[in-house]
């Protein structure tokens, strides 16, 4: 039986407009033999390469085990398995578990939801900057934040002080073209008079 790969030149030479004979002559095969490939009278042979095993194969129904264990660190599974006179890679041993492993479980996070201009949330923040002479330095920012569609204002300031807190305010409400009904902060300086006991300052 012929492969494939000779099958098809046998056509190709066909095509060209050889004869049977001259195909015979030039392949070593019998006219016979040329004619019923040509006819397609016999399937080509197909090539079949052995696929090859791996140095992994006879320690896995180990790894299963160890895997039903609960046991997913390639570096302990590895360890375990040199015990047990494995001699290949860390790679291939990787490459088996990975599609074993399962799913990294995201935690959940519950959203706080607001109705449309009910809250928003305002906080100070620090970013920095380089400036011309390639000094870093840091600037105070406002940042407002919409509870419910969480549409942000920040504006930059020189200070933290109450004068530039009112006017980043102002400048906020603008911005959104309107107020809302709750402002929530952080222990903020600018906004916090005293926790809990504390007496207030002296006005």
């Amino acid at each position: 039986m012929l492969r494939s790969g000779i099958v098809i030149s046998l056509h190709t030479m066909r095509a060209e407009g050889r004869t049977i004979r001259e195909i015979a002559r030039l392949t070593g095969h019998s006219r016979n033999t040329v004619r019923r490939y040509l006819r397609g009278d016999v399937s080509p042979k197909q090539g079949h390469r052995k696929s090859r095993g791996s140095k992994l194969d006879p320690y896995k129904p180990f790894l299963q085990e160890r895997l039903q264990e609960g046991i997913y660190n390639c570096e302990v599974l590895f360890d375990l398995l040199r015990e047990k006179g494995y001699t290949g890679g860390r790679t291939i041993l990787k490459d088996y578990v990975k599609d074993f492993r399962p799913p990294k479980q995201v935690p959940a996070v519950l959203r706080y939801e607001t109705k449309p201009g009910e809250y928003a949330q305002v906080d100070w923040g620090l970013c920095d900057y380089v400036d011309l002479d390639g000094t870093v330095r840091k600037v105070p920012v406002f940042v407002m934040v919409l509870g419910y569609s969480r549409s942000t204002y920040i504006e930059f300031t020189k200070r933290c002080d109450i004068h530039s807190f009112l006017r980043c305010l102002i400048h906020a409400f603008e911005y959104f073209g309107g107020i809302p009904k709750v402002m929530l902060t952080d222990q903020m300086k600018t906004v916090v008079l005293g926790m809990g006991d504390d007496p207030p300052p002296p006005d």
